[in-house]
């Protein structure tokens, strides 16, 4: 019940609106850029080939090449994920993960004030009479994440079509496959992001503080993954990018489902983690 009721909410509000509109923008920005500076990469490509006298063979070899080089950069060179992503156009792998990687930060603006809004003004008192405070954690976390699944698949969706658009050779087979391979990715990361959204909103009864918070930990979250994939292999600094969630995002578009497993598993007890963590907060909080 206050999962449909929080939803319905939520959808009524004009704040549905604002943030698909935010994410929106940004996702087009982000295409629109990257198609641009793809498109003008080949065409400089093509014309330094021209000046030699290469033909259209030559030409297609360079652009595989290219093509190539930059998928595996951006799959870290992993045979298998560049074999499965090889038909998808480069520009939705890019902004694939320029939007995932702050997705996160959306998800803070999305849900910050989803406990700390009641529970500073108390009215979260005339649920909790009424409902076990879990289960108004858990019926308003899920009206989160219900909200931000269907604004993902949205603007996924656009983006599928902006790359079918533009590029004849992407099927609508292929279409629909990598739209649900890509956006079950970004789900299963953004799910444990909702949770931790909704520790840091049961912490503070300030919905501004729980903002602050949030952007805190996502920045710490950040730090430790970065540190630990700069060092070398010998420094046991390096094991504290298991404890960052971001660092489990790489196989999220992998095929064998192994490895694809066992990033959807970290992500899951990284959200029960939070949920607990918020749990106990809410169970120890006077309302």
């Amino acid at each position: 019940m206050i999962w449909s009721a929080e939803l319905r909410r939520a959808v009524r509000s004009g704040r549905v609106v604002v943030l698909l509109g935010l994410y929106s923008m940004f996702s087009a920005l982000v295409l629109l850029v990257v198609g641009y500076a793809t498109r003008e990469m080949q065409a400089q490509v093509n014309a330094k080939l021209a000046e030699v006298g290469a033909d259209a063979e030559a030409s297609a070899r360079a652009a595989e090449e290219i093509h190539k080089g930059m998928l595996g950069v951006l799959t870290s060179n992993d045979a298998a994920m560049m074999e499965a992503l090889s038909q998808v156009p480069l520009v939705v792998l890019i902004v694939f993960k320029v939007t995932l990687f702050f997705l996160p930060a959306y998800v803070a603006l999305m849900g910050f004030d989803q406990l700390s809004g009641e529970v500073g003004p108390r009215s979260i008192r005339f649920l909790t009479v009424r409902a076990r405070r879990s289960s108004v954690l858990t019926g308003k976390f899920l009206a989160q994440a219900t909200l931000l699944v269907g604004l993902v698949l949205v603007v996924d969706l656009a983006i599928f079509i902006y790359a079918r658009m533009t590029n004849p050779d992407f099927s609508a087979a292929m279409l629909v496959l990598n739209l649900v391979k890509f956006w079950l990715a970004a789900v299963v990361f953004s799910l444990a992001y909702v949770a931790l959204t909704a520790l840091c909103s049961s912490l503070f009864r300030l919905p501004a503080v729980s903002l602050v918070f949030n952007f805190v930990l996502l920045f710490v979250f950040w730090l430790m993954d970065t540190i630990g994939r700069g060092v070398a292999d010998t420094n046991p600094v390096r094991f504290v990018r298991y404890l960052s969630p971001s660092y489990y995002a790489g196989n999220l578009l992998h095929p064998q489902l192994s490895e694809f497993g066992a990033s959807g598993a970290a992500y899951a007890a990284f959200a029960l983690v939070f949920l607990l963590g918020a749990h106990g907060v809410l169970r120890a909080r006077d309302l």
